[in-house]
């Protein structure tokens, strides 16, 4: 048992799940998915403060959860599960998603594999620092008009897709066909729209990353074979998201709700827990704004593909098959049993990533026996996951999103050199090819938790189950 500064008990009631108990204002209790290890340090990062925070909200059930790679973030903690009742009261918050709205990594998997690839990497990786715009200032492989970008926001990959950005296999093996419904164009204000426009196809900076992969273990040779994966194969792994309208979007409504919550009769502890009732006026609204964000990024991942599709074929002449595309910032209108009745939920996953177990009626066919494909990105030079999901699926079928920071980026400048890193990285076989020294910096591995340790404590809390492990062999960066 331990004492969280003012949270109350945190009791260990298995070697990878904590929980703390209802106090206060909590509606349920918080729970923490992590080994003794990964807890949050009480000293430097407010997570579990955040975790009872969040027990706060108006309709929530179970309970308020944690995943391993738990940090400090806005309103909702970096890693946060939480489900409100619909028909309850139960709200929804824009910080229960976050301002990178369906930031979410995509998994390429080449018909080749990486002694096939060396004579021709640093070749493809010159052509992917060419071609990839990223950083705050570049614009998008896509420039578009107004029009189009209604079009992209209402059809995601889908409408990509139909104007030749893809074939229709991607869409298959894309989180909500690649599009979700009910997406409200007109709902995102102009300025988010302003942000969008030269962004389409494009990395970003922080954490967001391009990377070439090899597959260095398989764990479930037939989950692995249903998803394309196998041994020594050449993998390319794409992270980012709705970029500056996704933020925007963000904005905007957390300003809306923080202005509405005295008419609904919310009070919160934090006011970046802005929220409305999921069917108050404000609360669909932005989930309509939220679903044309998301599109964004769906759209933006898409092109992002398209652009190393033919870079991979210039050189290689090789394929390059989607395993998936899967957000983990998202909130989502889902059906759980609670209390043994099927209850209409919105769930927020804020850097927690959806994990559905085989037979889920969610799931496409081809994956129904292995159940869905979840993508775990390490940090540079360490490794990445694919995992699938579980029955019977703890916290709404969610598991971690990536190794979780413990520095912030400012620390991490201060402490790492973003040339020494860059040595370091290519010293061990890994080609590098960074926006600036500064962006490396910050996003070098000892700013991050072990992602094998969260791996084993998600596995360990019964959230997934591993699939393969992967290898860089060469980073783009932001």
């Amino acid at each position: 048992m331990y004492e969280v500064q003012s949270l109350g008990e945190l009791i260990e009631e298995t070697p990878f799940r904590f929980r703390i108990p209802r106090h206060g204002r909590m509606r349920v209790p918080g729970v923490v998915f992590a080994s003794r290890a990964l807890l949050p340090e009480a000293a430097g990062d407010k997570a579990l403060e955040q975790v009872v925070n969040v027990a706060t909200l108006p309709g929530i059930v179970r309970a308020s959860y944690a995943m391993p790679d738990v940090h400090w973030g806005y309103g909702f903690p970096i890693g946060g599960v939480a489900a409100t009742d619909v028909e309850a009261g139960g709200v929804v918050s824009p910080g229960g998603v976050g301002f990178d709205i369906s930031c979410g990594v995509r998994l390429l998997a080449a018909d080749l594999d990486g002694v096939a690839l060396a004579p021709h990497l640093t070749a493809v990786m010159d052509d992917l620092d060419v071609a990839i715009p990223r950083g705050f200032r570049h614009g998008g492989i896509w420039p578009v008009p107004r029009g189009v970008l209604h079009e992209i926001l209402a059809g995601g990959a889908v409408y990509a897709v139909g104007r030749g950005h893809g074939v229709a296999r991607d869409l298959e093996r894309c989180e909500d066909g690649g599009a979700v419904a009910g997406a409200g164009p007109g709902l995102v204000s102009d300025r988010a729209l302003e942000r969008g426009l030269g962004q389409v196809g494009s990395l970003g900076s922080g954490n967001h990353f391009l990377e070439l992969q090899t597959v260095a273990e398989v764990y479930d040779e037939h989950a692995a074979a249903v998803f394309g994966l196998r041994h020594g194969q050449v993998c390319v792994m794409i992270h980012c998201g709705s970029r500056g309208l996704g933020h925007q979007v963000c904005g905007d409504y957390v300003r809306m709700m923080e202005a509405a919550m005295t008419r609904y009769g919310i009070e919160v502890p934090d006011r970046q827990l802005a929220c409305a009732p999921v069917e108050s006026r404000p609360g669909r609204e932005y989930l309509a704004a939220m679903a044309a964000a998301t599109n964004y990024a769906r759209a933006n991942r898409q092109l992002l593909t398209e652009a190393v599709r033919r870079i991979f074929d210039s050189h290689t002449g090789s394929r390059l098959d989607l395993v998936y595309d899967v957000s983990h910032n998202l909130a989502a209108l889902e059906t759980h049993e609670i209390d043994g009745r099927p209850r209409r939920l919105c769930v927020h996953r804020k850097g927690a990533t959806r994990a559905l177990p085989p037979g889920h009626p969610d799931l496409p066919a081809d994956l129904a026996p292995v159940g869905q494909p979840t993508l775990i990105p390490g940090t540079m030079g360490t490794a990445s996951y694919v995992l699938t999901g579980v029955a019977p699926g703890h916290a709404f079928h969610s598991t971690c999103h990536g190794a979780g920071r413990v520095w912030s980026r400012h620390a991490a400048v201060r402490q790492i050199s973003g040339r020494a890193l860059q040595s370091e990285l290519e010293q061990h076989h890994i080609a590098v090819r960074g926006a600036s020294w500064k962006g490396l910096a910050e996003e070098a591995p000892a700013a991050y938790k072990d992602i094998t340790a969260v791996i084993a404590a998600s596995e360990g809390a019964g959230l997934c189950r591993k699939v393969a492990r992967l290898v860089p062999i060469g980073v783009v960066k932001g």
